[in-house]
């Protein structure tokens, strides 16, 4: 008798209490699950593709490529279709990424320039904070142009004096085979490399993971710039296309599969919850290749309309961030702003202009709120700003009445220019596009720094071929693929 009542009351209990629950889980629907409370620091992982088009994914319909991998990872965090790089070059985005500033106030206005030491960025304040910080990959910030060759530790820009603990590095972009500097020491590899650059960066948090530290690592592909050249396994899917064409999608074919190791290692080392994962490119996709690369979007690399500003853009974190597809205008500048609230770190220099903005608000979302802040873009003598569905542009800023004005949320492709049926929104925007104009130039000449004025020792580009500290190694670096035309045609 006393075990059926203690029978009889055990399922009364699960009847009441339990079941209800367990039955709500199952009925919920997916969209309808919010994310969970944050109560720690998260480690972060900052993924950027090196010329790779908003239209270069499987989920954005790519009529070839497949991307699973980062069609997984959009399924599953915060999917920005209107994510934008910094500018429509790499070094300017990758300045932007690491300040939260539009990059010509950071000195860096094009292709090959250096970062100013003057700027405050996102490594060296998370360091500052406890963070093991570490770059792996493309850097592009110490002024050399050229194929991307190991970076040595006499280099005054090398990764390190801007906040980065560990460094795995080379100048610009890298292929098949690459040659790597590790905090100034060559390392030569074998293999694509967007495999290599994953696998030298997973072995590196696996080792912050076992000693319990929180770490921020930048990891900064050469893949899909040219030159290409993929695997025969990789160009598989492609061998109808051109030679240029077929090694392009074969080099993003092996990206995804690099994205695909992050994620499998992060949920192997069960730290995937405690880490947010934000993937990106630097700058629209190129033309020449077949098929496009912009998904339909008006210019490419070096054009300041969507299909050159215009890039892919996720952010991964279970538990902590709702999926869900989102219209919202963001861009590289919003990543610094992001990461020091995430890290509970202040901004040092509270007078100095930053362009970003906090995108944690959209994290446990359904719908997308009206962005705050316009998004300016200054690139050679063109500008442009976008302020939420608006967008208003001028290929030529020293030329009066150069500009003109799209409705992004009905006119993607930029094909009508709206001004004369919207003459007060035009006055509005042409107002904020010459102020941005007018803050950049105070900036472009050092006002924002306590100084007032830039360092005198800050240099001009250069190839690297002209450098003494490199000429040892040219006539070994001849024999190398990706560098043998180059150095032939520098000398």
């Amino acid at each position: 008798m006393i075990c059926n009542d203690r029978l009889r009351g055990f399922t009364r209990f699960l009847c009441l209490s339990v079941l209800p629950i367990l039955i709500g889980l199952f009925l919920t629907p997916a969209k309808e699950l919010r994310a969970e409370p944050r109560n720690q620091r998260p480690n972060i992982i900052l993924v950027m593709a090196d010329d790779q088009g908003w239209g270069e994914t499987g989920y954005a319909g790519h009529p070839r490529l497949k991307t699973p991998h980062l069609d997984a990872m959009a399924a599953s965090g915060l999917r920005l279709d209107r994510f934008y790089a910094g500018a429509p070059v790499c070094s300017p985005t990758r300045a932007a990424v690491l300040t939260g500033r539009s990059p010509v106030r950071a000195g860096v206005p094009e292709h090959g320039h250096a970062l100013r030491h003057q700027e405050i960025t996102l490594a060296s304040l998370l360091a500052e904070s406890g963070y093991q910080t570490a770059h792996f990959g493309k850097w592009h910030l110490n002024g050399l142009r050229g194929p991307g060759v190991p970076i040595f530790r006499d280099d005054p820009f090398h990764p390190g004096t801007f906040g980065f603990q560990t460094w795995l590095s080379v100048t610009n972009f890298f292929d098949r085979d690459p040659l790597l500097g590790r905090m100034g020491k060559i390392e030569a590899y074998e293999g694509d490399s967007s495999d290599v650059i994953v696998e030298q960066a997973l072995e590196h948090v696996a080792r912050q993971v076992k000693d319990g530290r929180p770490f921020f690592n930048v990891i900064w592909y050469g893949t899909p710039h040219s030159p290409f050249k993929a695997s025969e396994e990789d160009c598989a899917d492609f061998a109808d296309l051109n030679e240029k064409s077929k090694h392009h999608y074969g080099e993003l074919v092996a990206l995804d599969r690099s994205v695909g190791a992050i994620r499998k290692r992060l949920r192997e080392l069960e730290v995937e919850r405690q880490t947010l994962f934000w993937y990106c490119s630097d700058n629209g996709g190129l033309p020449g290749i077949k098929p496009e690369t912009v998904g339909g979007l008006r210019g490419n690399k070096g054009t300041i309309y969507e299909g050159g500003l215009r890039v892919p853009g996720i952010l991964e974190w279970p538990g902590s961030i709702t999926p869900r597809v989102s219209d919202y205008p963001a861009s590289v500048m919003d990543i610094l702003p992001t990461v020091l609230e995430l890290a509970e770190q202040e901004f040092p220099s509270p007078n100095r202009v930053l362009d970003g903005e906090s995108l944690t608000p959209l994290f446990d979302r359904e719908q997308d709120p009206r962005r705050a802040k316009p998004i300016g873009f200054r690139y050679r003598k063109m500008a442009a700003l976008i302020d939420n569905e608006w967008k208003i542009l001028t290929t030529k800023v020293d030329q009066a009445d150069s500009m003109k004005l799209y409705q992004l949320a009905t006119d993607k492709a930029e094909s009508e220019d709206v001004s004369k049926r919207h003459p007060k929104r035009y006055r509005e925007l042409e107002a904020l596009l010459n102020e941005f104009l007018h803050s950049t130039d105070a900036s472009i000449a050092g006002e924002d720094y306590p100084s007032g004025e830039v360092d005198a020792d800050h240099p001009q580009p250069k190839f690297w071929t002209d450098r003494a500290d490199y000429r040892p190694y040219l006539d070994e670096w001849q024999t190398r693929w990706q560098y043998s035309d180059w150095i032939r045609k520098r000398r």
